[in-house]
């Protein structure tokens, strides 16, 4: 009895020092972007960075140790973000570490961050991240890495971009593309996509009766802060959130516990500003008139068809994504003329898909074995 009474005392005086600690330099429970990296080229917001050499032996990745594979493969890795996540969600934590994985399979791995958007970036657009940053950064690749070829890891949004930007350059040079959770028929997806497939034809008719678009605004009126997406995030699963709340007041004690959750917690706190013009380009083209499904999509003063990627690709789906359907991350397969191409259903929700728990022995280890025999 008297151990059980100290064990609860200890408890209780852990929590109040914790979260005290947590109000006051809640940075001491971020364990994200450990991983040593150069940053090897910049771009106003934008930047690339290659990550070091693993110098353990073995990490521990998920529930498993990993050997370190000291035979590197030839074919660099590139890993492209979303825009309204940050790129810490690649380097989430040391045993949940998509950059940390890809390494010790023996891949050469780079990361493009799209950086902090902020109202001042209005101007970004689907032309600036297509166009144009996604060839510098590629060419830094290319020259750092002394290889021609690349592969392509993507989250969502991040999937997008590098489709687009496959489809309008023809690279040849892309070999290999791995997309997870990103949604190519947007009227396909849950709620959000049967309202946007209803208000399609009308949407057509008024503008053309109009002789009006939306892309005709100017970009400011469209600017998303990081603060909507967070919350738009965390809407799709809202007793989850609540569940989680109670969970940190439990477990407060926890120190272990509570560098995951409130590292974890970040990545939904913490999201970036949406660029107006990039959301102009994405509700009309995107959303609205579902241009990705139809494999086509106008960017700038180019088109991008879908039809000329030919590289291989294998994507993902979470089985329990309440935003990007099966159906609507399926699509991809329809839309490319690749003939190497695979498709998987994993477990995991938006986020659980790409990087919660069981990420790493699924969506994680899939990808890296598939790309083993395509890297060399």
């Amino acid at each position: 009895m008297k151990k059980g009474m100290q064990g609860i005392a200890e408890k209780a005086m852990w929590s109040l020092v914790h979260a005290a600690e947590k109000k006051l330099f809640n940075e001491n429970f971020i364990i994200s972007n450990l991983t040593p990296f150069d940053v090897i080229y910049r771009d106003r917001i934008m930047s690339v960075r290659h990550y070091l050499p693993l110098e353990d032996e073995q990490v521990q990745i998920g529930d498993d140790l990993i050997t370190v594979n000291q035979t590197k493969h030839r074919v660099p890795l590139v890993l492209v973000p979303p825009l309204a996540a940050t790129s810490m969600i690649f380097d989430l934590m040391p045993h949940r570490s998509v950059v940390r994985f890809f390494l010790a399979k023996g891949f050469d791995v780079y990361l493009i961050d799209w950086g902090e958007v902020t109202e001042d970036h209005s101007d970004l657009s689907l032309e600036t991240y297509v166009l144009e940053w996604m060839p510098k950064a590629l060419s830094q690749v290319r020259e750092v890495s002394g290889e021609q070829d690349v592969s392509i890891f993507s989250y969502c949004m991040g999937g997008l971009l590098s489709l687009m930007y496959a489809a309008v350059s023809n690279d040849p040079h892309v070999r290999n593309m791995i997309t997870v959770a990103s949604p190519i028929d947007m009227h396909q997806s849950g709620v959000a996509g049967r309202v946007l497939s209803t208000i399609y034809r009308p949407a057509q008719t008024l503008s053309q009766l109009l002789n009006f678009s939306l892309l005709d605004l100017p970009a400011r009126y469209f600017h998303v802060p990081g603060w909507v997406n967070s919350l738009a995030f965390k809407l799709t699963n809202p007793m989850g959130n609540v569940i989680n709340y109670f969970d940190v007041l439990l477990n407060m004690w926890d120190r272990e516990y509570l560098t995951e959750h409130l590292t974890m917690s970040q990545w939904f706190d913490d999201m970036v500003d949406y660029p107006g013009e990039t959301i102009k380009d994405m509700v009309v083209h995107m959303m609205i008139n579902n241009q990705l499904a139809k494999g086509t999509i106008q960017i700038g003063d180019e088109r991008a068809e879908f039809e000329k990627i030919k590289c291989s690709i294998l994507a993902f789906a979470g089985d329990t994504d309440n935003l990007v359907s099966i159906r609507a991350a399926r699509k991809v397969l329809d839309v490319i003329s690749s003939e190497d191409k695979e498709f998987y259903v994993v477990p995991g929700g938006h986020a659980g898909v790409f990087a919660g728990g069981k990420a790493p022995s699924n969506a994680w280890a899939i990808s890296a074995d598939w790309l083993a025999g395509r890297s060399d």
